[in-house]
């Protein structure tokens, strides 16, 4: 790297840093918290769009792949040099190394727990028998499930706006989304109720970013590396590690969120039961991914025969009063 006489930092490559992003919204505010971040620091940043098979796609994740629909084309233009590092949504990453690239840093997660956008600005516990919730994520409807066994559960894809819209419309009565998309997207006091992790346990990963390059680009390692949150770190691995031991993926229905208190981790987490219902548990002890292994193995050793339920939500269906 060089610093300029105008005191712009810049790469040997003399040219800004390539910063690859999915072209959603949401995934371009995320991507530009990152850029800003580097620009603060003086660092010339472009950002270059690039679509995924996720985005290209209305189908169900779980009929297209589920795990690595969002990352692999950002993957492979890092591959082939078209872009020097990339930004994901943490938890939308396969739990899988990928040879050749590094998630160099992991920045301080956003607010990790779900939210509820209802009409009327109805909290969970007040909606209606009958009521249709819009969601396209197995581990959301298990939980959904066992907090409001009246409602009904339907598959919904689409970014933030069209989904909210679903609601506002009418077609629906509620939607589920993630509290770190609507904060980042200025979006937040939209949202009905932010949903206690006792009632609705996030993704592993959830509201945390993940920044990757090529593992053999030292001056972009260590270009990225001072976006690193460590307590971060440490909270998603021993989340990922629970995903990895189950050889479960990002769509599998499996929530965890983990804490740091005093010399601890705690790990709070949730399956859904092929038999029916979820399995619960807390763990805390002091090695991340270890924790993660520990409570794999739990739940392993008490699941049915048939290991995970994978629910799939119904078609999008009409609401009767739309």
């Amino acid at each position: 790297m060089t610093t300029s006489a105008t005191g712009v930092v810049t790469s040997t490559r003399g040219r800004p840093l390539r910063l690859g992003t999915r072209a959603s919204e949401l995934a371009t505010s995320q991507s530009g918290w990152v850029a800003d971040r580097l620009r603060a620091r003086g660092h010339e940043v472009e950002l270059v769009l690039v679509q995924t098979e996720g985005d290209r796609s209305t189908a169900p994740l779980t009929q297209i792949g589920g795990t690595g629909v969002f990352v692999s084309a950002l993957r492979e233009a890092l591959l082939e040099g078209r872009i020097d590092c990339a930004v994901h949504s943490l938890k939308d990453i396969p739990v899988a190394e990928e040879p050749g690239l590094v998630v160099v840093a992991v920045p301080e997660r956003e607010d990790p727990r779900d939210v509820l956008v209802s009409r009327d600005g109805l909290r969970l516990a007040d909606l209606p028998d009958g009521a249709l919730i819009g969601t396209g994520s197995p581990r959301r409807a298990v939980q959904l499930e066992d907090a409001a066994p009246g409602a009904r559960v339907t598959d919904l894809r689409g970014n933030v706006g069209s989904r909210i819209a679903k609601v506002t419309s009418g077609a629906l009565d509620a939607i589920v989304l993630a509290a770190a998309g609507l904060n980042r997207l200025g979006r937040a006091d939209e949202a009905s109720e932010v949903l206690d992790t006792t009632v609705m346990l996030p993704a592993p990963g959830q509201g945390a970013l993940a920044v990757e390059c090529r593992s053999g680009d030292a001056a972009t390692v260590e270009l990225l590396a001072v976006l690193e949150h460590p307590a971060t770190r440490t909270c998603v691995a021993a989340e990922r590690a629970l995903l990895a031991e189950l050889e479960a993926g990002c769509s599998a229905p499996v929530g965890a969120l983990a804490r740091i208190e005093g010399d601890e981790i705690v790990l709070d987490a949730v399956v859904g039961n092929a038999s029916g219902g979820t399995l619960r548990h807390s763990l805390r002890g002091a090695d991340a991914s270890g924790l993660g292994r520990e409570m794999a193995q739990h739940f392993l050793s008490r699941l049915a025969p048939a290991g995970l339920n994978h629910p799939s939500p119904a078609p999008t269906a009409q609401h009767p009063g739309a």
